[in-house]
């Protein structure tokens, strides 16, 4: 008898920590905008410098905040009444923060000598706060950038990803820099999105990965990203009225991501404005508002901010829910195959020829000429290959609204869907089994206005 109760016991214990790792996806992109605010912290090699690109190549000897305290920063959270941190293990300049063993380019190698994810990880839980964590995919130092990246970068990444999420207790999300942006032109191609999205799920499943690309990506659909990300400081802008992402707007408190000399004597942004224009607001958009409050090099967060934290925490009180997250579709993860490949099409209007709906680039369009009756697009690779999935960016809302797809496998085409376009939205997903095919074509039966794709992505993703 006493062996069955062990038995039920252990039973019981596994069933609590396998439904602990088994949360869907909607359900942790819920919980994040359910947290409603959190200070997303700017600290490492830039600190040290006036600007936030420093010298790749910059002495460790130069980092070392004497006077650090994560228990302030902590404290300085709650007071503003948010609910997590988020904290820069690495920036584009590749000086890790963290006793990592992938780069002597550390923490460990400056005069300070001291774990500062571990500080602030343990600092935010004593708090009660959760723990997120910054990374740059972006390595000057390491020269891991555009047309440079080799297979040890890539390990690099993986090995660094692996000491973030093992040695630090529970991470609720990664935020990933640095990627697939215009300006890093690092591509999900250079250095394999999916193999790190699931590389990051397979160490903990219930982490977010959460990439800071909204500036090339429509607002429509998840494109490598769990959360939909805006960074206003850039020019991006939640649509109040509009969105139906689970998403996060972030901002600096203080004029600059990284801390500035002018930062003690400079006014900070105003708290009502951070509550009643960012907060608030968002929170009824399914938008989680992350405030960027940046120490300075004693490792401290200057007295004008931790005023305006606490200002902001007398103006809002933190009541979590109140909104229902819409259920999205499933995040985009895999290679667009269909990028740069050789395309065809009926007519064009103009110069807007059918190139320009698989460049990458979804600010441009393939423009179907006026005068054709039926429309038609295809690609073709260069052999079979696998293939699950097919995305339509339209040019805007609803103008795309019936056609089939097909797919051409040992000269023959057959019909993948056919039929209404599956949203009004401007991103219509199509998730099916594996087929094989040389070419993917579409055949438009009905269209608001004449035909304009952005975009015609083909994707295999691993089931």
């Amino acid at each position: 008898m006493k062996k069955l109760f062990v038995l039920i016991y252990l039973c019981m214990v596994a069933a609590l920590h396998t439904n602990a790792q088994t949360k869907s996806l909607h359900q942790l992109q819920q919980e994040f905008v359910d947290l409603r605010c959190g200070m997303f912290i700017h600290f490492n090699m830039p600190t040290f410098f006036n600007e936030d690109w420093p010298d790749p190549d910059a002495s460790p000897e130069l980092f070392n905040p004497k006077k650090m305290d994560c228990k302030q920063w902590a404290k300085a959270a709650k007071s503003a009444n948010m609910t997590y941190g988020c904290l820069t293990t690495k920036h584009h300049s590749g000086f890790c923060i963290w006793d990592t063993k992938t780069t002597d380019y550390s923490v460990m190698s400056s005069p300070f000598k001291r774990d500062v994810v571990k500080e602030y990880a343990d600092a935010f839980r004593a708090e009660g706060l959760g723990v997120m964590l910054y990374y740059s995919i972006l390595d000057t130092h390491a020269r891991l950038r555009p047309k440079c990246i080799t297979p040890k970068h890539i390990e690099m990444i993986k090995e660094q990803l692996r000491e973030l999420l093992t040695n630090y207790g529970e991470i609720k999300a990664v935020i990933i820099d640095g990627w697939d942006a215009p300006w890093s032109r690092i591509s999900y191609d250079d250095v394999p999105f999916e193999d790190i999205y699931r590389l990051i799920k397979s160490i903990q499943p219930n982490c977010l990965v959460m990439d800071l690309n909204a500036a090339k990506y429509p607002t429509e659909a998840l494109f490598y990203t769990d959360i939909k990300s805006y960074e206003q400081g850039a020019g991006q802008h939640i649509s109040k009225d509009t969105n139906r992402l689970p998403a996060l707007s972030c901002l600096p408190l203080q004029q600059n991501w990284f801390w500035k000399e002018s930062f003690p004597t400079t006014p900070v942004k105003s708290p009502a404005q951070m509550v009643n224009d960012n907060i608030i607001p968002m929170g009824k958009a399914y938008c989680n508002f992350i405030l960027n409050v940046a120490p300075n090099r004693d490792g401290l967060i200057d007295a004008n901010a931790l005023k305006a934290l606490k200002e902001i925490g007398k103006l809002w009180k933190n009541d979590g829910h109140i909104a229902d997250v819409p259920q999205a579709d499933s995040p985009i993860i895999s290679s667009n195959i269909a990028k740069y490949q050789p395309a065809e099409g009926t007519w064009s209007n103009d110069y807007a020829i059918m190139d320009f709906a698989n460049d990458d680039d979804f600010g441009s369009c393939w423009n179907c000429n006026q005068a054709v009756d039926a429309p038609w697009y295809s690609v073709t690779f260069e052999r079979e290959k696998p293939f699950n999935m097919i995305v339509i960016t339209d040019r805007n809302n609803d103008r795309l609204q019936e056609y089939s797809l097909e797919y051409r496998t040992g000269n023959t085409w057959k019909t993948l869907f056919e039929g209404k376009a599956p949203t009004s939205q401007r991103v219509k997903i199509h998730r099916f089994d594996t087929v094989w095919g040389d070419a993917v074509r579409m055949k438009v039966q009905k269209s608001n206005g004449t035909t304009s794709i952005a975009e015609f992505g083909v994707y295999c993703e691993r089931k």
